[in-house]
Parts: C-alpha cells; structure tokens; sequence
C-alpha cells in the first residue's frame, strides 16, 4: 500500500472526515499496516485497547462466545474503523475481532491519534461532536428496544 492510498482510505472513514490531506498525511505515515490471513484475531475480547482498526480490504467479524456458543454481532468491511474509542480512552474490547477473509489493516495506536489532537486542536471538536451523535444515536436504539424488554 502506498501513503497515497492510505490516505484515500482515511479520508473516507467518518471520524477522519474532517482532516485536511496534510494532517490525513501525518495520521497515514505514523501508521502501521497489517496483513492477517482468514481466521486470525485482530484483538481478543476483554483485552486492554490501544489502537484503532481501519479496515482497508477483507471482512472482520465481531464475535462473542457464551454459553450458547460463537455469536457474531456484526461483520465490518473496507473504510470500517473498528474501536474507534480506543484512540482517545483506556478501554478494553467489548468483543473478539476475527478476519472472516484475508485482511489488510490500518492500525492506528492511541499515542499517535492523541498527538493528532494536541498538534491540531479543531480536530478536537469534530470527534467530540461526532461521539456525541453517535451516543445519541445510541440511547435513541436503546429507548426504541425499551418495550421489548418489559416483564
């Protein structure tokens, strides 16, 4: 892959949008690539999180075991950021990632997403607004599922 194409990749990723190509630039040099082959964990769930996924090529599935066996919750492909929270947290994965194909990543670790927000302040300011429409957004499927789970 080519810094060219990784920032193409960026570009498209919501949380990204609002980056100028010189600052997409900096994000894409100070990442690392990673190829995983059908099967491979991306991360494990319960682990500490550090980084966020961009998915450039390939499907991921986010997987839970229980008692009932494997569940997937949902399957992510190209231009997905996966634990986007993890860029500007301490948190830990709320599930396993699992490539449901060959993968190829774009891994962006805490540090350097934190180093983006103290160079670039406005930056700031669109993940704040953007988190808080995806917490809205949030609470609004929650309250919908309310009357599903009445006794």
């Amino acid at each position: 892959m080519s810094l060219e194409s990784d920032i193409d990749i960026l570009s498209g990723v919501a949380l990204f949008s609002d980056l100028t190509r010189d600052q997409l630039r900096l994000l894409a040099f100070g990442a690392e690539h990673r190829s995983l082959r059908e099967g491979e964990f991306l991360y494990r769930a319960e682990a500490r999180a550090d980084a966020g996924f961009v998915i450039v090529s390939g499907r991921v599935e986010l997987v839970v075991e229980g008692k009932r066996g494997r569940r997937v919750l949902a399957e992510a492909g190209p231009g997905t950021l996966l634990g986007e929270l993890a860029l500007i947290t301490e948190t830990r994965r709320g599930a396993n990632a699992v490539t449901a194909s060959p993968c190829d990543v774009i891994r962006i670790a805490r540090p350097l997403f934190r180093r983006m927000l103290q160079e670039f302040p406005e930056i700031a300011e669109g993940v704040r607004a953007r988190i808080a429409a995806d917490l809205a957004d949030m609470t609004q499927s929650v309250v919908a599922l309310e009357g599903r789970f009445e006794d």
